[in-house]
């Protein structure tokens, strides 16, 4: 499993690959000190997983987020408690507290071991260009609420000038995407074409 770790603290960059030497399936392909560096880093060698710092010189791990297409397994490393993270409604796969504890990093890859990784999702993230599918995660952000949505919650996506409202849940937050843009990366089989300004789900 290729992992990147994305932290602006070369020290922890160093002690979290020194405690994941003890974990083979995980392997450190890079690591990014900022969120512009991991864009680059995500898009270059599509892990399958990101270690993300929240806290980070000009863009948070959350604005990074909100820029990619679609979004590899994540677990958060901070400094901060969980108060600090209460703001946020991610369903991340975990967050780990820094100094990471061996025992907190040892549930955490128990985790991502339960968690079902499609094998051939490394086939499926291989071009950015390829067609989203159903179970392909995309990270939304709204202000300061954070969500981690699977294509087959979203129920529809309608058109506010530049912007698209996405419908999951009892959310509708808007996100930076237009319909058109949004139209071209989704697969017809799930969503069918606009009407009016609306692109609702297939079926």
């Amino acid at each position: 499993m290729k992992a990147i770790i994305i932290d602006d603290e070369r020290l922890a960059r160093a002690e979290l690959k020194k405690l994941l030497l003890d974990y083979p399936e995980v392997e450190v392909v890079d690591e990014a000190a900022n969120a512009e560096e991991g864009l680059a880093k995500i898009e270059s060698q599509q892990p399958d997983l990101i270690f993300l710092d929240i806290q980070m010189p000009g863009k948070t791990g959350f604005d990074m987020l909100s820029q990619l297409e679609k979004a590899p397994q994540v677990i958060f490393t901070t400094a901060y408690d969980e108060f600090a993270l209460k703001a946020f409604e991610v369903n991340a796969l975990d967050y780990l507290v820094k100094p990471i504890e061996p025992k907190r990093l040892a549930d955490a890859v128990q985790k991502l071991n339960a968690s079902e990784i499609r094998d051939n999702r490394q086939d499926i993230i291989s071009t950015n260009n390829s067609l989203l599918t159903e179970n392909d995660q995309v990270f939304v952000k709204d202000g300061e609420r954070c969500w981690f949505v699977k294509l087959n919650e979203i129920r529809l996506f309608e058109s506010v000038g530049n912007y698209a409202k996405v419908f999951f849940g009892a959310n509708k937050p808007l996100i930076l995407k237009s319909l058109n843009a949004l139209e071209e990366r989704l697969d017809e089989k799930l969503f069918s074409g606009p009407t009016g300004n609306i692109l609702s789900i297939s079926g």
